[in-house]
């Protein structure tokens, strides 16, 4: 695979699927716990990238999802909970989305 051209590189920091953060500098930005993100990957709500050394790589999207999940169990929401509830909240966004974009983006 061919290196990345700088003007490559920079084209990814829009990307929000893109594994761009370590699981320390994931936590810290969420301000959790690296065992809440592997948590949260053994239920199976996110599932990081591994980099070449085997770490785990996290996408802003992945974050996004983390975040969510992380006020529930604030909130006192048991970790397997609210990973469901964030799956079930994922789902109900997309299926919104699609049913807009087949109404044509109009309300009717």
């Amino acid at each position: 695979m061919p290196p990345e051209t700088p003007s490559h590189a920079i084209g990814r920091l829009d990307d929000d699927d893109y594994p761009a953060y370590t699981m320390g500098r994931a936590a810290e930005m969420i301000g959790a716990t690296p065992g809440f993100l592997r948590a949260i990957g053994e239920a199976r709500l996110i599932t990081p990238l591994r980099s070449e050394g085997g770490h785990r790589r996290y996408s802003r999207y992945q974050l996004r999802i983390a975040a969510r999940a992380r006020e529930l169990v604030d909130s006192g929401t048991p970790v397997e909970a609210a990973c469901r509830i964030v799956i079930l909240e994922d789902q109900l966004g997309e299926a919104l989305r699609l049913n807009e974009e087949l109404r044509g983006g109009t309300d009717r």
